[in-house]
């Protein structure tokens, strides 16, 4: 554990697409002061600018050498982050679906998550950082004092992304989830799965406040100061 630890923590939440990581970091690094890294973004952001400059996404190399010349950049904001690509403001642009499965399938190569670790660990070395995403508990931050992996059946997650966009039909929705589970658990370079040392919450029958305070009770067990911060403070 770093000497900043008990000030300064990285909490690690990981999980399968459509969990609720982001609503989950975005709300609790509100709360405690913290800044949320969404790794998520950055990757979509990258497949955007592989989708804009016609980079084939089967094509590891290219790929790499597209991450090397790209500017991403988080700025948090109320309850999320904006996104910078190359100075340009792609927040709503990198939420589409084409994007979103275009990011699922770079993500894949070793080399392009190679790059994206070295990046997400210069953002986080300070500590008091939230990140969320597939393998930051096990792969990102693997020394990370608070590791969380939130969870829920496929059927709910679907029906959460339903309510995101609902121009495709539910059954559509919850098998490009199972698709997706599929390309994360069984990728060569980092498969999503729990860190051995992480809690699970499984989010199925929980509501999105009852979520944060199981996590908030998980944090505090670390860093007693957050737990015993007036809710005023959060």
């Amino acid at each position: 554990m770093r000497k900043e630890a008990a000030s300064r923590l990285v909490i690690a939440i990981d999980g399968p697409a459509g969990a609720g990581k982001s609503t989950l970091a975005a709300r609790l690094a509100q709360k405690i002061g913290y800044i949320n890294l969404e790794s998520g973004a950055m990757y979509r952001a990258l497949a955007l600018k592989a989708l804009a400059s016609r980079v084939a996404l089967d094509d590891e190399a290219a790929l790499v050498r597209l991450a090397e010349g790209a500017q991403i950049e988080l700025r948090p904001e109320g309850e999320g982050n904006r996104v910078l690509l190359d100075g340009r403001d792609v927040s709503q642009r990198i939420r589409e679906p084409d994007v979103t499965d275009a990011a699922s399938k770079l993500s894949v190569h070793p080399r392009v998550r190679e790059w994206m670790v070295a990046r997400q660990r210069e953002m986080g070395a300070q500590g008091g950082i939230i990140m969320e995403g597939r393998d930051i508990g096990t792969k990102v931050f693997p020394d990370a004092e608070v590791k969380i992996f939130l969870d829920a059946a496929p059927e709910v997650r679907g029906d959460r992304r339903f309510r995101q966009k609902p121009s495709l039909p539910p059954q559509a929705v919850v098998a490009e989830l199972r698709e997706r589970d599929r390309r994360d658990r069984t990728r060569p370079a980092s498969p999503l799965a729990p860190a051995p040392d992480a809690v699970i919450i499984d989010s199925t029958e929980m509501t999105i406040d009852e979520v944060i305070a199981r996590a908030e009770a998980i944090i505090a067990k670390k860093s007693p100061a957050i737990g015993r911060r007036p809710s005023s403070e959060k």
